[in-house]
């Protein structure tokens, strides 16, 4: 079961760092995208966005600090699914739909850290 914990973490972290790499890759575009939206500051947020991804993610991989981690990815997906996926204000259909994706998306990543969360406490042990 050891492997399969691994490549768990693996898989799991590995998706928010490769978000927290993108984040820097495409900044430019990014942070426009996060100005279209009406995000504060857009290329401070984009860039400390990909800080957080890249340490939650990290703490996943390393299985170092993972409640930390955890918290960090929740500080980052709740506000994010509100304000960069608000598909109920959205008229354009292909915009829309994507949005919709993303947001039922980070929906179902909040609840598996919150499972993960509920483990590590309720059972006592790390993941």
């Amino acid at each position: 079961m050891e492997y399969v914990n691994i490549l768990g973490r693996l898989l799991f972290g590995g998706y928010f760092v490769y978000g927290g790499i993108n984040h820097f890759i495409n900044l430019k575009m990014l942070t426009g995208y996060a100005a279209s939206k009406k995000v504060p500051m857009a290329n401070i947020a984009v860039m400390g966005a990909g800080l957080m991804l890249l340490a939650g993610g990290l703490s996943y991989i390393l299985n170092f600090h993972v409640t930390a981690g955890t918290i960090i990815l929740l500080l980052f997906l709740i506000p994010t699914s509100f304000m960069m996926h608000n598909f109920w204000a959205v008229q354009d259909a292909q915009q829309k739909m994507s949005d919709t994706i993303n947001f039922t998306k980070n929906l179902a990543l909040i609840g598996a850290l919150l499972l993960f969360l509920s483990i590590r406490y309720t059972f006592g042990f790390a993941l």
